[in-house]
């Protein structure tokens, strides 16, 4: 499988050194880009560990019970925990989307059955503001490397490929 890009953005100004460290040196364990990690870090809780959002998400990578169940996160506001959780989320949603990073980031924000219901990004603003700036954030990087064999793809993705 091909690595992520080496000439990457730089992370947020606002990053605490620690994390940026941490992300640097795991996030390639699932097979991701830090600085893809560090933008949706950023947008979700703007680094706050102690973040809940109105829907219960909760920590860094602000995830809903269900989710870090599902990725097995016992503690859900233990930093190294939910962060490697978000990580576990965002490499299944990319091999689900075939490295879309849109479909990737609007499922991490609204949920991938809203965008397979939707045959795309869902029409929600917040989810609409929420890949545009992420997108901004990596500096428009559109697909990122997938390791197809951490799940099929999505059933509706055929629909959205060109025949051939």
């Amino acid at each position: 499988m091909p690595r992520p890009p080496i000439c990457s953005p730089p992370p947020p100004a606002n990053a605490p050194e620690p994390i940026v460290r941490f992300v640097t040196l795991v996030a390639p364990d699932y097979q991701l880009a830090p600085h893809l990690v560090l933008a949706v870090m950023a947008t979700e809780s703007n680094f706050d560990p102690l973040a809940e959002s109105p829907k219960k998400a909760q920590g860094l990578m602000q995830l809903i019970p269900d989710t870090a169940a599902r990725f097995k996160v016992r503690k859900i506001t233990d930093p190294v925990q939910n962060i490697r959780g978000g990580m576990a989320y965002l490499r299944w949603l990319l091999a689900y989307f075939e490295g879309d990073l849109s479909l990737v980031l609007a499922a991490y924000n609204a949920g991938e059955g809203a965008v397979d219901r939707y045959r795309g990004v869902p029409p929600y603003a917040e989810t609409r503001m929420y890949v545009r700036r992420i997108l901004a954030a990596i500096g428009g990087q559109r697909s990122h490397p997938f390791d197809p064999s951490v799940t099929a793809p999505s059933p509706v993705l055929g629909s959205r490929r060109a025949p051939g």
